[in-house]
């Protein structure tokens, strides 16, 4: 996923959000512009080239609060379909909140 093109998409407002994210953003207090933020200012982490009907990427983002952000990008229409976001949580990655963990015993 071209990092270029999701800010491209950020900055003419091609951004879908779909209502799986909207409704876990709600439960998680993660606001728009934060997933906005992570998408635009963020490190892609993973990247889901396999994904259908577009491939996806994990952004991460840190700044008041560590949060993950799963998105895609349909390089026709440039939109950004944002999937679901979360906070980052150690629980499944390590300290860098970056690496995912490879067993639950790590």
């Amino acid at each position: 996923m071209d990092k270029k093109k999701i800010i491209k998409a950020l900055d003419i407002g091609q951004i879908e959000w779909r209502k799986h994210a909207l409704e876990r953003m709600l439960e998680r207090g993660i606001s728009r512009a934060e997933v906005k933020r992570a998408l635009r200012e963020g490190d892609i982490i993973e990247h889901y080239e396999t994904d259908v009907p577009f491939e996806s990427a994990l952004f991460f983002y840190s700044d008041f609060k560590a949060i993950h952000v799963v998105a895609s990008l349909d390089d026709v229409t440039q939109t950004i379909y944002v999937i679901t976001a979360y906070l980052a949580s150690m629980a499944h990655f390590k300290e860098d909140l970056k690496t995912r963990r490879s067993n639950e015993n790590e």
